[in-house]
């Protein structure tokens, strides 16, 4: 079985819809990254920011995890803004 995508790079919309498609595996791995790998390091920088600052507060902790999933989705390559127009 064989499938053809054809996308007109001219145009805003298939444009979009062909860097999704490029994507779509760096998405699929920043993920699977997230969901099976990021929550032993983010336990991590929360215990330590714990440690080092008395006055962390819960909403820091999710500073925390938002910018790890930054990274990880930055890691791959993925700009979210270029991806959902």
């Amino acid at each position: 079985m064989k499938a053809i995508l054809e996308f007109d790079l001219n145009d805003q919309d298939d444009s979009i819809a062909h860097l999704r498609c490029v994507k779509s595996l760096d998405l699929a791995l920043a993920i699977w990254e997230i969901i099976y790998n990021a929550k032993k390091g983010m336990e991590i920088k929360i215990e330590k920011a714990l440690e080092e600052d008395k006055n962390f507060t819960p909403y820091d902790s999710l500073d925390l995890i938002y910018d790890s999933i930054y990274d990880i989705l930055s890691e791959h390559g993925i700009v979210i803004d270029d991806l959902v127009i």
